[in-house]
């Protein structure tokens, strides 16, 4: 593989877990336009009722933040939590009035690090974002604590052999085997159910889990 090609896979993989500057707004629309399918059945997966505490850890593009801003009503509150700051702008941006009124928070944080509450969360989604994760036990620790004992808690990643075929992902990205997840979720306390799903260009895993 020659330089040039490197260094645009090396720097897509960077876009992708890290969106950022004029490219980073071409990303978020990928991101949004792509990972749609995968978010919508991770709302549906983690059965957000209206009134709820809801977040989506890593929410890139925003389609996400709209899915749960829809299911937790005029009533219930969205938590956005992002470590690129230019995705934060945007979503400020974008949901201004649904910043202003209470109804979600934007917040800058990662996975292993999330400026959550203790259990204060009665959902949570995070999806491809696992990929960027250096300190998965941290991790999963950090889910563990912020979600409710009732909660629930869907993870959504693409299938790792699925994964390793496309170019950028030797570039930055950490495809571990869904059962290396699983494990690092249930010794973080939860109980895990593997859902995978065949449908669209790239299969996919919603790991649902709850508090054991």
């Amino acid at each position: 593989m020659n330089a040039l090609v490197a260094r645009v896979l090396s720097t897509l993989a960077g876009q992708l877990g890290n969106p950022h500057g004029v490219l980073g707004k071409g990303v978020a629309a990928m991101l949004n336009r792509g990972n749609r399918p995968l978010i919508e059945a991770a709302v549906e997966a983690a059965e957000v009722s209206s009134g709820s505490a809801a977040a989506d850890i890593g929410f890139g593009g925003g389609v996400g933040l709209s899915l749960l801003l829809d299911r937790v009503g005029a009533n219930g509150t969205v938590h956005g939590v992002e470590i690129s700051p230019d995705m934060l702008a945007r979503a400020k941006s974008r949901f201004s009035t649904e910043i202003g009124t209470g109804r979600l928070r934007a917040l800058e944080g990662s996975l292993t690090d999330l400026p959550l509450a203790d259990a204060g969360l009665d959902a949570a989604i995070t999806v491809n974002t696992v990929y960027f994760v250096t300190e998965l036990d941290r991790a999963c620790a950090e889910l563990a604590r912020v979600l409710r004992p009732e909660g629930r808690l869907v993870v959504g990643i693409g299938d790792p052999d699925a994964m390793a075929r496309m170019p950028f992902t030797a570039y930055g990205f950490r495809l571990r085997p869904v059962p290396e997840l699983i494990d690092a979720l249930e010794r973080a306390g939860f109980a895990v159910e593997d859902r995978p799903l065949g449908d669209g260009p790239i299969p996919a895993h919603l790991l649902v889990a709850r508090p054991a």
